[in-house]
């Protein structure tokens, strides 16, 4: 069965490695949809290369513009824009397989119609848990499809879990604990009298990881882990106090599960995505990912330690957040979207972007999640909110 592909996201960093992983295997692989936010020149290459049926940008001057190109090269992609057309590039391309890779909350709708529509969703959107667990989760349910975690630290767990779990994930199969493993980020050792300072450059320079800025701030505050744990409470089904978080500077285990008998099961591989990725699309088989192999002689140790919360109080606030339940992560979420990309436009410090979050969090009281017209809701006054704060600061 050749599987039939719509990557929301193309042009970004996990795009990019899903079509290097489609292109090394094209009798499995066939790239039916693609979509991008502003990269009009990438999608115009990908379109010419892997002639997708639909190709959706943000707006209509950029479609006029794809089109142009397209149409230079006699290449007959249909060409949509908006975010009804990110919909649409799931429910009318004809696609089994829909990688969710759009950054932020923009990204939660397209996934959600992918769940409903019993597609296989690859999640590597971490907003569409973090937002809305619960309608995600009931949606991945009532479609009947398959829902496949991308993100390195939630592939790596389901990769360590059993295959009942993900059937019966509160069966009695003797999982423990849970434990992602991060990095630390840039700033794991800097001093803290140090981080006032700190630039938008720097917080962006990953040590082990190429990112988007947005993604690379987050794992400098470690917000990214506190919404990894808020993912996987959802993903997984245990509880909140059941999922740990170990900083692992080498990143190269990438997540770890805790049995009742005493074993540990981890697993290790080299810090590229396209193993999660080449995971979830062939999974239940495997295949080759185009990643160097892991040599363990090269290593020189690994290490684990608890965070310092002191230096990280967005992994609290999100620990916080998630307890409180509710929209409590949504209003954490787009806090934290608001704020750093306040800091990336250099008119916020970098520590400010904690207590933006916490103000935020505490001026808006959680609601129960039944709707999407509620998260969206919440989301958008928790932006206002945020904004205001950062206004008055």
């Amino acid at each position: 069965m050749v599987r039939q592909v719509a990557i929301l996201g193309s042009t970004g960093s996990i795009g990019i490695n899903t079509l290097d992983v489609i292109r090394a295997h094209p009798d499995r692989f066939r790239v039916v949809a693609i979509t991008a936010g502003k990269q009009v020149e990438r999608l115009a290459e990908q379109c010419i290369e892997f002639k997708p049926a639909i190709a959706v940008v943000s707006d209509a001057s950029d479609a006029t513009r794809l089109q142009k190109i397209l149409g230079e090269k006699n290449i007959q992609t249909q060409v949509l824009y908006g975010p009804e057309a990110l919909v649409a590039a799931v429910t009318d391309s004809g696609c089994d397989t829909v990688m969710a890779a759009i950054v932020g909350a923009a990204g939660l709708v397209p996934a959600l119609a992918a769940a409903k529509a019993g597609k296989r969703v690859l999640l590597a959107n971490k907003e569409a848990l973090v937002m809305s667990g619960n309608l995600f989760m009931q949606a991945i349910k009532a479609g009947g499809g398959e829902l496949l975690p991308i993100d390195s630290e939630h592939n790596a767990i389901f990769q360590c879990l059993p295959n009942e779990f993900t059937k019966a994930p509160h069966a009695n199969l003797g999982v423990e604990e849970l434990w992602l493993t991060a990095s630390g980020g840039p700033f794991r050792n800097t001093p803290l009298q140090e981080l006032a300072n700190i630039t938008p450059d720097q917080a962006c320079a990953h040590p082990n990881w190429v990112m988007g800025r947005k993604i690379s701030v987050d794992s400098a505050t470690m917000m990214n882990k506190g919404l990894e744990v808020i993912e996987a409470y959802w993903l997984f089904g245990l509880p909140l106090e059941k999922i740990k978080v170990l900083i692992h500077p080498q990143s190269v285990v990438h997540s770890m599960v805790r049995y009742r008998d005493g074993s540990v099961l981890a697993q290790l591989g080299q810090p590229d995505m396209r193993t999660p990725i080449a995971y979830g699309l062939a999974w239940p088989e495997r295949i080759d990912a185009g990643v160097a192999p892991l040599n363990l002689t090269q290593l020189a140790n690994l290490n684990f330690s608890e965070p310092e919360l002191a230096r990280f109080p967005c992994l609290s606030l999100a620990f916080a957040a998630a307890k409180a339940g509710g929209t409590a992560p949504t209003v954490l979420n787009a806090a934290n979207e608001v704020a750093v990309s306040a800091f990336l436009d250099e008119g916020l410090p970098y520590l400010k972007i904690p207590v933006v979050v916490e103000k935020t969090l505490n001026a808006i009281s959680p609601v129960d999640t039944e709707s999407l017209e509620t998260v969206l809701s919440v989301d958008t006054q928790a932006r206002k909110t945020a904004y205001e704060f950062i206004q008055s600061l």
